[in-house]
């Protein structure tokens, strides 16, 4: 009895304790059925919480933290728009790997989404020894790149921004891991190439070296399209969090990740931990999410954070996680999947954004006088 009383108290306590942190830190914020939904905190209108904080000491130089300054949000052509996330199988078929692709990117138009994102090396398997094999001449265009050019042609047809995962591309002597953005208009906005490769060694866990075939890109990514201004990282660019930060203070609104964990670190890092327990009285379920990477860079930067990974097949050499999620700027999860061949659907409203930055409003805070993100390119192009 006593063991009973004491675990009920302290499940009271949990839930009590995890519903006031919501409450402090997301006033308004709803979590319902994978999607977040905004009112107004204790009648309050943005503003005047942000005048409420208190003001920053003009000797922590908060504009100086960032450096080139930090460029302000630009208006999108459409702030609220619906996204889809297609967690693709992939198959050794290369011809079969395109046109399930472009399958899933029509049928997610087709549900209304404006912008789709693909995983990370979706036309083929995940290897050294695939790379070469399957890598394209984006350049060239055309038979030397039909996974480029079914991409740019449905992204015209569907009059849709698409994020085309990534592939590997050939480029002289060289191989990269890159990712293909296209407007509604069917042209290449931006070309990213993974920045840090995935060169790993867990003993008895996983051992794999992308740098034995690929090379590093040299190059940030950062593309203006009809869904806002979206910086792109591929999967090992993740942990990296400078590249985020350095993407926020260009103005980003969302950051793309095509990534595909694996069953080593993706338990551990990618997946979004849910935490379950149901009041007897009503029997509705409350989840509070753990946040790990994706969760991270959206809280930290305050914008919105998708990751798209391959469907899991424990069959291939390399085995992927899946779980490919969309996080809000306070770091909650809008809508998530599990392993399996999936496209998620969900809003972006990009209103959040600063409305967040007002409730937390870090930007002001900054100690300029103690540390400085240096962008190093925008520097260079000054």
């Amino acid at each position: 009895m006593v063991a009973a009383a004491a675990a009920a108290a302290a499940a009271t306590a949990t839930a009590t304790a995890t519903a006031t942190a919501a409450a402090l830190l997301a006033p308004g914020l709803k979590l319902c059925a994978g999607r977040a939904r905004v009112s107004s905190p204790s009648g309050l209108p943005p503003r005047r919480v942000t005048a409420m904080a208190s003001a920053p000491n003009s000797s922590f130089r908060p504009e100086e933290a960032r450096y080139p300054p930090a460029l302000e949000l630009p208006i999108p052509r459409l702030s609220k728009f619906k996204v889809a996330l297609c967690q693709l199988s992939v198959t050794a078929d290369k011809s079969r790997n395109i046109a399930h692709a472009r399958a899933a990117i029509e049928k997610a138009a087709s549900d209304g989404a404006k912008l789709v994102v693909l995983p990370e090396i979706w036309n083929g398997p995940y290897s050294n020894d695939s790379f070469p094999e399957y890598a394209e001449d984006i350049e060239a265009g055309g038979d030397a790149a039909p996974s480029f050019s079914m991409l740019s042609e449905v992204a015209r047809s569907l009059q849709i921004t698409l994020v085309g995962g990534s592939i590997a591309e050939r480029s002289g002597n060289n191989l990269y891991n890159t990712c293909c953005v296209f407007g509604s208009d069917g042209q290449l906005k931006g070309k990213h190439r993974k920045i840090h490769l995935f060169d790993i060694d867990i003993p008895g866990k996983i051992t794999f070296k992308e740098s034995k075939t690929l090379t590093a890109g040299q190059s940030p990514t950062v593309v203006d399209t009809d869904v806002g201004r979206i910086g792109i990282g591929i999967c090992y660019d993740i942990r990296f969090q400078e590249l985020a930060m350095l993407y926020a203070a260009r103005g980003a609104h969302l950051l793309c990740y095509p990534g595909a964990f694996n069953m080593t670190t993706g338990p551990l890092h990618w997946e979004l931990l849910q935490r379950a327990s149901i009041s007897k009285s009503s029997s509705k379920q409350v989840r509070t999410l753990i946040r790990t990477h994706n969760s991270w860079r959206a809280a930290d930067n305050q914008l919105f954070v998708a990751t798209c990974a391959p469907a899991r097949d424990t069959s291939a050499g390399y085995v992927a996680w899946g779980h490919s999620t969309l996080v809000g700027p306070f770091g909650e999860v809008i809508a998530t999947t599990e392993h399996e061949e999936a496209t998620i659907i969900a809003d972006i409203d990009y209103s959040l954004i600063e409305q967040r930055r007002q409730f937390l409003p870090v930007q002001h805070q900054r100690r300029g006088d103690l540390y400085q993100l240096v962008d190093v390119q925008r520097l260079g192009s000054q």
